[in-house]
């Protein structure tokens, strides 16, 4: 069986600012120490999952960077037996691999709290500018999305680690069947207790063995499709953009929606209307 590891960033022991997720080439609010200790962690987390994974019967091991610019992690640290996925532009985005034959779970690593979420550290969903994700009635993140992509290849998702708020809503959406690892302990968006970094690191790798020694017994997320979806911004202008696209309505001034006849064109839909959102407010 292979497995897909999907790595995030904000969820990672010891972040709590955006500072320490921003790639300096950005400039704005950075700082290129922050940055790479928090990229290194991210990976030795990555590498836990990995090896977890490994011992816990996986046949292969795809580490999918999901973060931002998705070019953080740091390949040297990771096992030498696994695969690994960098660059932006992937079709699947954040779950790029699942859709690989073979394929037969899914881990969450560094994973956040969804947009709006009390006390979860640096929670949002894809942007800083969507408010909320609602799928066939039911707030979501970015867990949900990525889930549902997975569901669509017959792929559960077996393990998550981040904070404890996140782990928290992953747990009731997706099933107490997933096994989650709290890294740290959320105060506000901007503050966290956290564990000692060898210390989370130990925690993933067991409960990714774990997760994926009892992978069989998991099943794939879906909802009832064809679904609804709503999206709503800060801004009214952002869903002015997004009620011209076709098939796209407008719920009340900040708030769009469409019908998805499946996982695929919800996820395609979304993230166009994203991109088409993105504008300057201040024009």
């Amino acid at each position: 069986m292979k497995v897909v590891i999907s790595v995030d960033m904000e969820g990672v022991c010891g972040v709590s600012s955006w500072v320490q997720v921003s790639p300096p080439e950005f400039g704005g609010l950075v700082n290129g120490t922050e940055y790479q200790a928090a990229r290194e962690r991210m990976t030795l987390e990555a590498a836990a999952a990995a090896e977890g994974a490994l011992a816990g019967g996986a046949s292969a091991v795809l580490v999918n960077d999901s973060h931002d610019t998705m070019r953080n992690l740091l390949p040297e640290l990771l096992p030498e037996q696994v695969r690994f996925t960098t660059g932006n532009d992937k079709p699947l985005s954040m779950v790029q691999g699942v859709q690989e034959p073979g394929v037969g779970a899914l881990l969450f690593l560094g994973y956040h709290a969804r947009a709006g979420s009390v006390r979860g550290p640096l929670a949002h969903t894809w942007n800083g500018f969507i408010r909320n994700v609602r799928i066939g009635g039911r707030d979501t993140g970015e867990y949900g999305l990525n889930a549902l992509i997975a569901g669509h290849y017959g792929v559960p998702v077996v393990f998550a680690a981040g904070d404890d708020v996140a782990m928290a809503e992953i747990r009731d959406e997706l099933g107490e069947g997933v096994v989650c690892v709290p890294v740290k302990e959320g105060l506000s968006t901007y503050a966290a207790v956290h564990l000692h970094p060898r210390e989370a690191q130990r925690r993933i790798r067991e409960g990714a063995e774990q997760a994926v020694r009892t992978a069989d017994q998991a099943r794939p997320y879906t909802t009832r499709w064809p679904a609804r979806t709503e999206l709503s911004f800060d801004r009214q202008a952002r869903a002015d953009q997004c009620e011209r696209m076709p098939g796209v309505e407008r719920v009340d001034g900040v708030t769009v929606a469409w019908n998805s006849p499946d996982a695929l064109h919800l996820f395609g839909t979304f993230r166009t209307l994203a991109r088409a959102a993105d504008i300057n407010v201040n024009a």
